[in-house]
């Protein structure tokens, strides 16, 4: 035991103790200024710009709890190019630490939600690949994908739900991404590409592992994925691609912003307990995943939210009328 947590309960303790809380901030201080630690997207810097200031991702709080993550390159059709692929784990990253954020909502700006993949960015990256001989240059090119693999593995590991909002054209690099949200909504005019055969390689950061989750048809997913052909709005709803299909982008974005609300407004232990949950058993076995499920509820059935949602069943109060803390 440190010799400031012997000290009795009184003034001198409580001096002790904002001393030391005042060295901390000032240690910590300088680790956020070297970038040593984080901070989330709730914290705001005393001197620096916004934490969420980004090259082709633009963050705002929309409502109570709720973050719009926008693809924000609309002159280059939200390509993605190389900034993309790092700020997407630095972004979803500080989301998953951000306790004022519940739910979270990903759209693209301007004509079509993405193009995909920049070919003339990356496409240079892996030629100009250095290794002094092929299992050197072989290395450094796995590395380089598990790298952007984990541009999409973020929304999976983010606890936060994240709803997609799709519109226009979604290819290639952009099913990758869509498949790893957890719920998806598009409009009429919304299509879908797993385009990756045409340019000549087989799509590894995410899309073929994932769609036959999200669809549960093996039959089409092969189909998609050997050919390349469009999936049109309506076939996404059947198949179950995407949830709901809406005349424009201005009636999803509102019907988006206002599932975040819903689900927002609940449990966030609930909630990123089920996320996390329904994630492991997607995975697992399920006398695996139930065996994880009871060690999971060991602990978190002992949140006061149980008692709180009891009260507010028996006082006829709604979800959104009850206070809940922090996570």
């Amino acid at each position: 035991m440190l010799p400031f947590q012997r000290q009795r309960r009184g003034a001198g303790a409580m001096a002790a103790g904002g001393a030391l809380r005042g060295l901390l901030r000032r240690r910590l201080s300088v680790y956020h200024a070297s970038g040593l630690i984080s901070r989330p997207l709730s914290a705001q810097p005393e001197k620096e710009g916004a934490p969420h200031s980004y090259e082709t991702l633009k963050v705002e709080q929309v409502r109570d709890n709720v973050l719009h993550v926008e693809l924000n390159r609309p002159e280059k059709r939200n390509a993605m190019n190389i900034a993309f692929w790092r700020e997407m784990v630095e972004c979803f990253n500080k989301i998953a630490q951000d306790s004022e954020c519940h739910a979270v909502v990903i759209s693209g700006a301007g004509k079509m939600f993405t193009s995909g993949i920049d070919l003339m960015e990356l496409g240079s990256t892996f030629i100009r690949m250095e290794g002094d001989d092929t299992a050197r240059k072989a290395w450094n090119i796995r590395k380089k994908i598990r790298d952007f693999q984990e541009t999409f593995n973020v929304l999976e590991k983010c606890p936060k739900p994240v709803i997609a909002a799709i519109h226009g054209a979604c290819i290639g690099g952009g099913m990758n991404l869509i498949t790893a949200c957890d719920i998806r909504y598009c409009t009429q005019d919304t299509w879908f590409q797993v385009k990756e055969v045409d340019i000549g390689l087989a799509a590894d950061v995410g899309v073929l592992q994932r769609l036959p989750h999200v669809i549960g048809n093996r039959s089409l997913v092969n189909e998609l994925a050997f050919t390349a052909r469009k999936l049109m709005a309506p076939e996404a709803e059947s198949s179950g691609l995407v949830s709901r299909v809406f005349q424009d982008k201005e009636t999803m974005m509102q019907s988006a912003f206002d599932l975040a609300v819903e689900i927002a407004s609940k449990s966030p232990v609930a909630v990123q307990g089920t996320k996390v949950n329904l994630v492991y058993s997607r995975d697992h076995s399920v006398p695996d995943a139930l065996k994880y499920m009871a060690s999971w509820n060991m602990s978190m059935l002992q949140t006061d939210d149980i008692l709180k949602s009891a009260q507010a069943v028996m006082e006829k109060k709604t979800p959104k009328e009850v206070v809940y803390s922090k996570l």
